[in-house]
């Protein structure tokens, strides 16, 4: 089900849309959901991007506790 939405463009945005939309044949509408859901994608990515960042510096000081206990452990194996 679509949505109806009153939007307002920057004159800029508008005729740089209007010019592009001119060389696509493509119908307005069809183009700003498109642009809005990339829009939308890329954000999600950064803010997955952002939660492992995160999550990733939580872990770090255990994950090298982990590395040092094979590295002693294949020392071990290797004598």
């Amino acid at each position: 089900m679509a949505k109806l939405l009153s939007l307002k463009l920057q004159d800029k945005v508008f005729q740089d849309t209007e010019e592009v939309l001119g060389h696509i044949q493509k119908p307005r509408n069809a183009y700003l959901n498109e642009a809005v859901n990339f829009y939308n994608h890329l954000w999600r990515r950064k803010i997955l991007k952002q939660a492992l960042a995160q999550e990733s510096a939580m872990v770090a000081a255990d994950s090298l506790e982990v590395l040092e206990a094979f590295e002693q452990l294949e020392d071990e194996l290797a004598e």
